[in-house]
């Protein structure tokens, strides 16, 4: 296993110098060495698909990658937002924003760790930004930004949540 996903690490460094289809085709070849249910090849598989801009081929495999919940939480963190992100290009909003909201419920528990917490987090907030919910959007990701700042973390953060607590009292008045 670790020599096919050394293989599997070096096409993708490859990405750009080949093309989608021959990125989708390299990668299937790879998976084909695998069992078909194989979570890394599913969510390989989806992977290539998703870079290629083939975002109705690769929703069926995420969801059959994490579905095996044979997926590590960095991969099951990936395959999450990466659908959750086709979801959104695919039009279907409040499905992206549930899966992405599952998937930061998973950080809360023992063990799970916070892989791609704030990925996870940038991803809720581009859905709330085509949801047309932009002060959300904005809101959210200047919270997931706030720790990472060498100044002001506390008063950005505390200004981001006054700026959301008056949003949802002013709309709770309309």
């Amino acid at each position: 296993m670790p020599d096919w996903e050394a293989r599997v690490a070096a096409l993708w460094k490859q990405v750009d110098s080949v093309t989608p289809e021959e990125l989708v085709s390299r990668i299937d070849l790879l998976a084909a060495e695998r069992p078909a249910d194989d979570p890394l090849a599913l969510f390989e598989r989806a992977c290539a698909r998703d870079t290629a801009g083939l975002e109705s081929a690769a929703e069926p495999l995420y969801r059959a990658a994490l579905a095996s919940h044979g997926l590590d939480p960095y991969r099951q963190a990936r395959a999450t937002i990466q659908l959750a992100s086709t979801l959104r290009i695919l039009g279907r909003l409040e499905e992206s924003e549930r899966l992405v909201k599952a998937q930061l419920e998973r950080y809360a528990e023992a063990g799970y760790g916070l892989a791609l917490y704030d990925e996870t987090r940038a991803t809720l907030a581009l859905t709330y930004l085509v949801q047309g919910r932009a002060v959300e959007a904005a809101c959210l990701a200047l919270t997931t930004l706030a720790p990472h700042l060498s100044r002001y973390n506390r008063s950005i953060a505390a200004n981001a949540a006054e700026i959301l607590k008056n949003t949802a009292t002013a709309s709770n008045w309309s």
